[in-house]
């Protein structure tokens, strides 16, 4: 499946163009769970293209985006520059290359499934400022709707990494594994993405287990998909629908 940290180094024109952001009521609820103002310190762990960063930094918070690859990372560097606040670090998340007891709040963003967790346990406890908090955040696709169904079958025939690392894997007994003993808060939203057939194909595109374009797998897939966007499109678009989803403990030993 290659190295996690090279697998979006092809995806990312597609990930800054079609990814979902997260609700401003998300945003909201992390900043005042938090006790976070324009002093604040938050490490965006596995920052990517910088998604979440910019909703941090938005907020006037200072934002270190942590990210091994160099793709996604200068593209972070690219949307992000007129940001004073920000700063935009080669790290993982076992290795941050941040202080200690530097840091506020940390975010993974649509990240946690790739870290190696035990290692990464330690790291946050090194870099957390005593009383800081973890936050892990993902939009989930509503799997239960009959597009989202139909989508996610399709992805198990034709793109044959999904099962392996599809971030919906983990389970919330690993969530509380990784905040143990701490005492875990989860905060659900609605989110939503409207696309016609260019950007579902776009976003789709932008996942790292959809097979490498000019394969003969990437053009099975691509017949399929466009044969469930018409089957499920109304004037042209369809509405991808989410579960944007955040789980917060103050992080500790």
């Amino acid at each position: 499946m290659g190295k996690p940290t090279e697998r979006f180094s092809d995806r990312v024109s597609n990930y800054v163009r079609y990814r979902p952001s997260y609700p401003q009521a998300l945003v909201d609820t992390l900043m005042t769970e938090c006790h976070l103002d324009s002093q604040s310190t938050i490490a965006d762990v596995g920052s990517g293209t910088g998604i979440f960063s910019r909703l941090m930094l938005d907020k006037d918070c200072y934002v270190s985006g942590v990210e091994p690859n160099r793709n996604m990372r200068e593209a972070a560097e690219r949307q992000l520059a007129g940001y004073h606040k920000f700063s935009s670090i080669d790290g993982q998340s076992e290795r941050t290359g941040l202080d200690d007891s530097s840091i506020d709040l940390i975010t993974a963003a649509q990240s946690f499934h790739w870290f190696e967790t035990g290692d990464t346990r330690q790291e946050f406890l090194r870099i957390l400022k005593p009383g800081g908090y973890v936050a892990l955040i993902w939009n989930q696709r509503k799997i239960e709707q009959p597009f989202q169904i139909e989508y996610d079958r399709m992805l198990r025939q034709y793109a044959s990494d999904y099962s392996a690392v599809n971030h919906m894997n983990i389970s919330p007994e690993d969530i509380l594994d990784f905040f143990s003993p701490n005492k875990v808060a989860k905060f659900e939203f609605d989110n939503s993405q409207i696309f016609d057939l260019s950007g579902f194909l776009g976003r789709m595109q932008s996942s790292s287990y959809v097979p490498k374009t000019g394969t003969a797998e990437h053009l099975r897939l691509i017949q399929a998909a466009e044969d469930l966007f018409n089957r499920y499109q109304s004037s042209g678009t369809i509405s991808f629908e989410y579960n944007s989803v955040f789980y917060l403990a103050e992080f500790s030993d």
